[in-house]
């Protein structure tokens, strides 16, 4: 039991150094990643709201579990979306300045965030759908052509 023990523990500390992000200036960023990390969140919640719907028409007991499972997915993922856009976006990448650029981030990030609440209130694909194109809207304006080719052949 201990040696399972040690293995999960290893495993999580691995997951939280692997894609969860500090707040001291160590300069190791991959803005690509997280965008692909939200989208894969977005993309989760989609699928859990589709579970979701099509579970309700049923009154069981192994439903009842499935769809809680599947409501726990959508919040996880969606306070996923939210820790990376306040954590990483708007705590570390945005640079604070007065121009319209800036103003233009922190909106789209805002709107993110809106959407991922929504995700967790509702079950309405619009949401999702939403966050998605918001997401792609943030890239426009935060990554240069470059950055968005380099995202661009990631995602495919």
């Amino acid at each position: 039991m201990r040696k399972y023990i040690l293995i999960i523990t290893a495993f999580q500390l691995y997951i939280d150094f692997t894609f969860a992000h500090c707040q001291v200036p160590c300069g190791i960023y991959d803005d690509a990643a997280r965008i692909i990390q939200l989208k894969e969140d977005f993309e989760t919640i989609k699928k859990s709201i589709s579970k979701i719907n099509s579970l309700s028409d049923n009154s069981d007991p192994l439903t009842f579990n499935q769809i809680n499972r599947w409501i726990i997915t959508k919040e996880n993922h969606a306070s996923n979306i939210q820790k990376v856009v306040s954590e990483y976006f708007l705590t570390q990448r945005i640079k604070v300045d007065n121009g319209d650029k800036y103003v233009d981030q922190v909106t789209i990030l805002h709107k993110i965030l809106i959407e991922a609440m929504k995700c967790k209130q509702t079950v309405n694909p619009y949401h999702v759908n939403n966050g998605v194109e918001l997401i792609d809207k943030f890239c426009k304006s935060y990554f240069d052509n470059h950055g968005l080719e380099h995202l661009n052949t990631l995602i495919k």
